[in-house]
């Protein structure tokens, strides 16, 4: 399979929603993380990324224009121990927390599901970062729509090839409801070898009516340090 060209697909998709990408620099010593946020109401809209001293959360740019923070107020990205967690929701939290018990990353999603935004069950996301580069993606979705049944999907990736990464995102398009995402990670070129570069990339690529927050970090596999760039649409 030959990787594809992620920018192009950002290009192609007004409306990708929320997407992760992880996988590997060109020279092979960094993981690389990918978050980005999209929004199409005022509320999705009202956010910015802060930094943590792990990671990331959402904050209401405007905190009088915030209606409902329940899904879209959380923290994307943690850290525990030598591995990075992020997703969608705060389902980070119950990754984390299931590590810290012992649990395995499927075991901590087991208790979750999709989100509970009728019509659209919009998909929760996830991804979870070895110190060694290896990576797990997942995502949780209801049944072509229906809320009775959850399917659960994990891809594992061991090894990483360098300038490879693999791409997962909640939604195919915008739409009524929104159409969730379909089939494997999208396998993608990873051409930037600094995180700068990579986050000028992809934000390029996001439409610029819906893109709202954008996460990259670079983790030096070697030394476990990273560098993080982070762009809000509300600078």
């Amino acid at each position: 399979m030959n990787n594809l060209d992620l920018t192009a697909l950002l290009r192609a998709n007004p409306y990708p929603g929320r997407g992760i990408v992880i996988g590997s620099s060109p020279d092979g010593d960094k993981s690389v993380i990918a978050y980005f946020i999209m929004g199409r109401s005022e509320n999705s809209r009202n956010r910015v990324f802060v930094e943590t001293p792990d990671g990331i959360r959402t904050q209401a740019f405007d905190p009088s224009k915030m209606t409902d923070p329940s899904l879209i107020i959380y923290a994307p990205v943690r850290v525990f121990g030598t591995s990075t967690i992020v997703t969608n929701g705060d389902q980070t939290d119950t990754i984390r927390e299931g590590l810290a018990a012992g649990k395995s990353f499927a075991e901590a999603l087991a208790t979750r599901t999709f989100e509970p935004d009728e019509p659209n069950y919009t998909p929760r996301i996830s991804g979870l970062v070895q110190k060694n580069g290896a990576y797990t993606l997942s995502i949780l979705k209801s049944a072509d729509g229906d809320p009775a049944s959850c399917r659960r999907y994990f891809f594992d990736y061991e090894a990483p090839l360098a300038g490879q990464g693999h791409f997962i995102h909640t939604y195919m398009g915008d739409g009524t409801p929104l159409p969730s995402f379909q089939g494997e990670p999208e396998q993608v070129s990873i051409p930037c070898q600094t995180p700068q570069e990579f986050a000028q990339l992809l934000w390029d690529s996001l439409n610029e009516d819906n893109k709202v927050s954008l996460f990259v970090r670079y983790i030096d596999r070697r030394m476990g340090d990273w560098e993080t760039v982070i762009y809000n649409k509300h600078a």
